[in-house]
């Protein structure tokens, strides 16, 4: 049986797909999947066939403005959109469809006659519990939460609405438009398991059903995979470091953080490793290592904190790894989960990252490292997360979708 995964976005927006589909072909099944070509090489590290999808979002991890991320988004949108229907072929069997490609995706199972199912790792679906989370608010109360997720969902639908028509009449298939198209699954319980822990996000009570939480997807780790010579030397020439590093956001703004993060370091006393990340961290030092990418799951564990912009698979593998986290949210839903983590005590309060200065991250570091309720509240988190099998309930669910 072939399964398709299609995701779209940054790096965190691919890299625990690559986990899944790798437990996936492990229980026997053939995986493939599409994204877009800057990701090629995870998907096939991780022994995935490999299927392009048109759009980079490389270019867009400064935009910080909404306005700015309708425009940004609805052009990578339509971009995606175009190249979307030739990801499939005849033998393939389950479409599984992140939040991004879902809104196109289902139109794909349309035409094709081929069962689909929702992998997201955003909760997307309007509720009281708390506010949108691609909009970075905060709670406005709970009816005026589910009102502002509604309002969310119909922005959402007009960034698709191009794109959504263009692939139809690309299918043959006759005009609907995109907010009819999701009226339509969501009346039908089209299935959707979140890749997130309940631990951090329960599942709110008045979504629909079909809608669960079930853990993390964890991005494919080959089991030979072993950090750098100089890395594995800086950690054990002293005590643990702190890991400063913004992921895929900040381009451009690297020297100013970079002076941040030295002076923040010097002021605390501790040790650092500058990540480099889009931004291009980086600094010198006999207690300052600057390095490329490395596998989380490998180093967290082995840190006093992490600060970072609070991205969903950077929030989530510092709570696998019972490390404690200073966030610096950027855009879109990273206030969410920057909060996320603080409401459950294993980060400080956030930092917005244009207010970030030396003085601000010192103080946060100095607390969070200082103060052990922050380790014990994301050593708790972790416990847990093991108790979680986000996989294994994906594989149930194709199975049940399949008979097979």
């Amino acid at each position: 049986m072939k399964i398709l995964i299609a995701a779209a976005g940054s790096r965190g927006d691919i890299a625990p797909y690559t986990g899944l589909g790798a437990e996936l072909r492990r229980a026997g099944y053939d995986v493939a999947l599409a994204t877009t070509d800057a990701f090629a090489p995870l998907a096939r590290d991780a022994g995935l066939e490999f299927r392009g999808l048109p759009g980079d979002t490389r270019g867009s991890s400064g935009v910080t403005g909404r306005r700015e991320l309708m425009r940004v988004a609805t052009t990578f949108i339509t971009e995606l959109g175009q190249g979307f229907a030739d990801v499939t072929d005849e033998g393939t069997d389950l479409l599984l469809l992140s939040a991004t490609t879902a809104p196109l995706g289902w139109h794909l199972a349309e035409a094709r006659g081929i069962p689909s199912l929702g992998v997201y790792l955003q909760p997307n679906a309007p509720t009281r519990d708390f506010p949108p989370v691609i909009t970075g608010s905060r709670s406005l109360g709970r009816l005026a939460n589910r009102a502002t997720g509604r309002f969310a969902v119909r922005m959402a639908d007009r960034v698709y609405e191009q794109a959504v028509a263009r692939l139809r009449h690309r299918l043959r298939l006759p005009p609907v438009s995109a907010p009819a198209m999701r009226r339509r699954q969501e009346q039908a319980n089209w299935p959707i398991l979140h890749g997130f822990s309940t631990a951090l996000v329960p599942r709110p009570c008045d979504w629909r059903s079909g809608l669960n939480v079930v853990g993390n997807w964890w991005p494919h780790l080959d089991v030979t995979e072993r950090l750098p010579t100089d890395l594995e030397a800086f950690l054990d020439a002293g005590p643990r470091p702190v890991l400063i590093g913004f992921g895929s956001m900040a381009a451009g703004d690297g020297e100013r953080l970079s002076e941040i993060a030295v002076r923040a370091l010097r002021r605390t006393g501790l040790r650092g490793i500058l990540q480099a990340g889009s931004a291009g961290l980086a600094a010198d030092g006999d207690d300052i290592l600057t390095i490329g990418a490395v596998p989380h799951a490998l180093l967290f564990p082995r840190l006093a904190a992490v600060v970072h912009h609070a991205g969903a698979g950077t929030s989530a593998a510092a709570l696998r790894a019972g490390v404690p986290a200073v966030t610096v949210p950027v855009t879109a839903d990273q206030p969410f989960w920057a909060r996320r983590l603080a409401a459950v005590g294993a980060a400080t309060d956030p930092i917005p990252f244009r207010t970030l200065t030396a003085e601000r991250l010192a103080e946060a570091l100095g607390r969070v490292v200082q103060q052990q309720g922050y380790t014990r509240a994301a050593a708790g988190v972790a416990q847990h997360m093991v108790t979680e099998d986000g996989a294994g309930q994906v594989l149930k669910a194709v199975r049940q979708l399949t008979g097979g």
